[in-house]
Formats: C-alpha cells, structure tokens, sequence
C-alpha cells in the first residue's frame, strides 16, 4: 500500500516537472504543458479518491503514531 502511495506521488512529481520543461522548451506555444498539468490534476485526485477509498475500507488507519 505505502510503495503504491510512493509511486503514484513520484509521477505526479514527474508529470509536474515534464510541465515545467515543456513551458521552458515549447515557450507556452503548444499544448503539452497543459496536457501534462492535466495529468497531474488526474493522478492527483485518484491518489486522493484511493486514500479515501482505502480509509474507508479500513485498509489504513487515521492514527499517526501506531
């Protein structure tokens, strides 16, 4: 569960940072900056609908310390 939540963050990182290049590189002419911002926002709120999803099942626990 912990290294799905790891890899699912590692591309939303990702997916940001191809953004940033594309702006840098394509000079806000094309669409693939916001394309790849696009996919941010989408992984980002399935990362979030999962964690909801998971708290609800019981499959993680709302405490900190454990």
């Amino acid at each position: 569960m912990r290294y799905l939540v790891v890899f699912v963050f590692v591309l939303i990182v990702a997916s940001l940072a191809s953004a940033l290049f594309f702006l840098v590189r394509d000079r806000g002419q094309s669409r693939r900056t916001v394309r790849a911002l696009a996919v941010r926002v989408g992984l980002s709120l399935a990362l979030f609908l999962f964690l909801m999803l998971a708290y609800r099942m019981g499959w993680i626990t709302g405490r900190l310390f454990q």
